[in-house]
């Protein structure tokens, strides 16, 4: 990888970035497709970086339906057609006695990621304020529904369904442009949720933001394009765009923002 593309990327991402390059290495001395688990959209847009720079591999990116956040990468020869049954990716309804009980996107995330598993063989898990479904790696399917019968106190039932029969989901983004002093955590955060600067560096001492799914290790920590930050009592907030430096050397920026209900 040349030194201009490096600059793009943190030192703690080398890691995924040789995973990535031997995945591309892969393709290219097999002449086969590879899949990966679902990966979150900021190693998306790694990945995509890295396979733009080669002629001889193709890149392509599905989470189950239209607009998902966590994404499957199938990466294929140019001879390849790549089709959504390549991704291997499961639909699952949960359903619930929906009069009687109120399901919650972090019990069902709480509970998936307890099952045993690793957090990357499921993708997103989506709602229309009713009904509630997630999507996994297909040769999970029938691991999940046999472990999991219940979310909290709430008994459920498992039931694979069509990818067209994905809910439409309540959750959309809000565009945000907006300046900032820096790209660290503190300052994204105050100017998404309107909070001190102060606050929100106690919310990441607390322990109470998560970045990319993972401890957000500390308040002066600078983001990349793609990030996300979840916080919690907040919502989440996705880093989609930096514009330059306005005249008085604030990075122009905007941001996706879904508020906590």
């Amino acid at each position: 990888m040349n030194d201009n593309l490096k600059q793009h990327f943190r030192d703690s991402e080398a890691p995924f970035i040789e995973q990535v390059t031997g995945w591309l290495r892969q393709v290219a001395d097999q002449y086969r497709p590879i899949l990966t688990a679902f990966l979150n959209p900021r190693q998306v847009y790694i990945a995509q970086t890295l396979a733009n720079q080669l002629d001889d591999v193709r890149m392509r990116a599905y989470g189950g339906f239209e607009g998902a956040e966590l994404q499957r990468i199938l990466f294929y020869p140019p001879y390849y057609e790549p089709e959504a049954a390549d991704f291997q990716i499961t639909l699952f309804n949960i359903v619930y006695p929906v009069k009687f009980a109120t399901l919650k996107h972090g019990q069902i995330l709480g509970t998936l990621a307890n099952a045993g598993v690793e957090r990357d063989v499921f993708g997103d898990i989506i709602t229309d304020g009713e009904h509630w479904q997630f999507v996994c790696e297909s040769e999970m399917a029938d691991y999940f529904n046999d472990q999991i019968d219940r979310f909290g106190k709430t008994k459920v039932h498992l039931t694979a369904v069509a990818g067209s029969e994905v809910i439409a989901r309540e959750d959309d983004w809000e565009p945000v442009t907006t300046t900032v002093s820096s790209l660290r955590a503190d300052s994204i955060i105050k100017a998404a949720f309107n909070l001190s600067r102060h606050h929100a560096k106690e919310l990441i001492e607390g322990g109470k933001v998560r970045l990319n799914w993972a401890e957000l290790p500390k308040a002066d920590y600078e983001l990349a394009l793609l990030d996300m930050l979840s916080v919690n009592h907040y919502g989440r907030v996705r880093l989609a765009e930096i514009s330059g430096e306005t005249k008085k050397a604030r990075l122009r920026i905007t941001l996706n923002i879904i508020h906590s209900k």
